[in-house]
């Protein structure tokens, strides 16, 4: 796989990783079917996820040569995209106003 096909796939998975939460009622996608989550619950998936996809790209990071040394801008700045990733999620799930 080249360098920009997984980059490609690492940013596919981030967006399908940040929306999670808010598409389904279930804790983990594994834990019981709820009513309604709360939004701590989802926010802290919402923070699981973002280490999941973290881990991820590491890996293929480490597969692809030297891991290169980050600082505090680099996890700022990539938690600050993967909520703005999320957006579309939290919009469907509280701000959309639908029929009941």
């Amino acid at each position: 796989m080249s360098t920009s096909s997984q980059i490609v796939a690492l940013l596919l998975l981030a967006l399908l990783a940040a929306n999670l939460p808010f598409f389904n009622q279930r804790v983990l996608l594994l834990g019981p079917q709820r009513v309604s989550k709360s939004l701590a619950w989802r926010l802290a998936e919402l923070v699981l996820l973002y280490f999941v996809v973290g881990g991820v790209g590491l890996a293929m990071e480490n597969h692809a040569g030297q891991i290169a040394p980050q600082g505090w801008e680099f996890y700022a700045v990539t938690g600050t995209m993967f909520v703005t990733l999320a957006f579309p999620g939290f919009v469907y799930r509280y701000l959309m106003h639908r029929k009941h």
